[in-house]
C-alpha cells in the first residue's frame, strides 16, 4: 500500500495500519471469542492485540497516547503531540462479521486532528489523510463531495441508533439513509467523497472520532459537535457530544435539516 503523499505522520500512520492488519490475520471475522466491558461493550484479543502493536508503534518522544484500550495516563495532557486511537472501531460488526468496522489512528496538535488514517480491512479499504496534503483513498488521492443541498444525497447514520428509531425523523427526507457501525468507517468514507454526510446523535468519545475528523479536516470539509462548535481533543474527560460531518457547502441544508 503506497500513499501519493508521504511525510513523517502518514509515513508512521500507514505502518501502524499495515503492522494492524497483519496482527488482524489471526482473527477471523465473526468468529471471535468476546467478553463483555462493565458498560456492556464488546471487547477482544483482536482489540487489545492490535492496541498493543500500534502503541509500539506510533508513539515516539514527548507523544501523548489516548486509546479506547489502554489505562487512560492523564500524563497525555501535558503532551502538545498525541496519538487517539481505537484499535477496532465497531467491534460489535467485528463480532458480528459485518464488514463496518476499522482500524482508526488520529494525530492531534495542541487539540487540533492534523493527521489520520482509518483501514477497514473486512473490505480491503485505507484512508490516510494530512491536513495541507489532502486525502487518499488505497493509495489514490480523494475529494470530498460538493454538494449543496442534501436532496438526493447520502448520509450515513449509526446502525444502533437507527435500530433505536433514532433516525425515524428523517423517513420522509429527500436524501437517502445508509446504516453503517464504524463512526469512523462513516467519518472516512464523507471525507473521501463515497458519501455526502454523516451525524450521529448521541455523545462519542474522542479515540472514536479523531481519526475521521482528521481526515475531514485534511479533505477541506468541515467537522462540528451539535452544538455548532468544532471539537477539541485531548481532554480530560474524551467524552464529547455527537458530532456532524459533511463538505463546507452543505452547512445550510444539514443545519435546517437538524434544526440547528
Amino acid at each position: 500500500m503506497k500513499t501519493m503523499f508521504k511525510n513523517d505522520l502518514t509515513d508512521r500512520i500507514e505502518q501502524g495500519l499495515n503492522a494492524a492488519r497483519e496482527v488482524l490475520k489471526s482473527f477471523t471475522p465473526g468468529n471471535v471469542a468476546t467478553e463483555y466491558k462493565s458498560g456492556g461493550d464488546p471487547v477482544t484479543a483482536a482489540d487489545r492485540a492490535v492496541d498493543d502493536v500500534l502503541k509500539e508503534r506510533l508513539v515516539q518522544g514527548n507523544e501523548g497516547w489516548l486509546s479506547e484500550e489502554t489505562a487512560d495516563d492523564l500524563r497525555r495532557l501535558a503532551c502538545r503531540r498525541v496519538w487517539i486511537v481505537d484499535p477496532l472501531d465497531g467491534t460489535r460488526e467485528f463480532v458480528a462479521g459485518i464488514p463496518e468496522w476499522a482500524i482508526s489512528i488520529g494525530y492531534v496538535e495542541d487539540g487540533n486532528p492534523v493527521a489520520g488514517g482509518i483501514c477497514n480491512p473486512q473490505t480491503g479499504e485505507t484512508f490516510i489523510g494530512c491536513v495541507g496534503q489532502g486525502v487518499t483513498y488505497n493509495g489514490k488521492s480523494a475529494a470530498i463531495g460538493q454538494r449543496s443541498t442534501l436532496t438526493g444525497a447520502l448520509v450515513l447514520a449509526s446502525r444502533s441508533e437507527v435500530n433505536r428509531g433514532e433516525w425515524k425523523r428523517f423517513s420522509n427526507e429527500p436524501f437517502e439513509v445508509k446504516p453503517v457501525g464504524s463512526v469512523a468507517y462513516k467519518l472516512a468514507l464523507v471525507a473521501a467523497g463515497l458519501a455526502d454526510a454523516t451525524w450521529t446523535l448521541t455523545p462519542k468519545n474522542e479515540w472514536d472520532v479523531a481519526a475521521g475528523v482528521a481526515l475531514m479536516n485534511a479533505a477541506g470539509g468541515t467537522a462540528y459537535l451539535l452544538g455548532g462548535d468544532r471539537p477539541s481533543f485531548n481532554n480530560q474527560d474524551p467524552l464529547i457530544s455527537g458530532l456532524i460531518a459533511h463538505p463546507t457547502s452543505l452547512r445550510d441544508s444539514v443545519g435546517a435539516t437538524l434544526d440547528l
